[in-house]
């Protein structure tokens, strides 16, 4: 049987008002998260599945996102069966903090990658 490849992109590709998705764990995103994400962990997902659809219902296209790209590719193949247009971002939050993309703490405390 054959699938089809994983639609993902590069964090540069990212629109800065982009619908992200965060699957990652609660600790992980109080370190440090993408200012507008959306966060759902992965470990949540299925009971919180409403909350992503309502978010897209405009069609708009959801960037998966976790720390390296493992968990979010999973979610993302998941959504793509739902019929929703999702993407997973390749290298994760490591990637975006890499590549200088700004990222937030609820507490205002210097965001990092857990």
């Amino acid at each position: 049987m054959n699938f089809a490849p994983l639609p993902s992109v590069d964090v540069a590709a990212v629109p800065s008002d982009g619908l992200v998705l965060d699957v990652r764990e609660n600790d992980e995103w109080a370190a440090g998260h993408v200012d507008g994400a959306l966060h759902i962990p992965m470990s949540d997902f299925v009971g919180r599945f409403g909350e992503l659809t309502e978010a897209a219902e405009d069609g708009r296209r959801v960037h998966v996102m976790c720390r390296v790209g493992g968990r979010s590719a999973q979610v993302t193949q998941y959504l793509v069966q739902q019929g929703i247009d999702a993407v997973n971002v390749d290298g994760g939050m490591l990637a975006w903090d890499g590549a200088g993309r700004p990222m937030v703490t609820d507490n205002g405390n210097p965001a990092f990658v857990l």
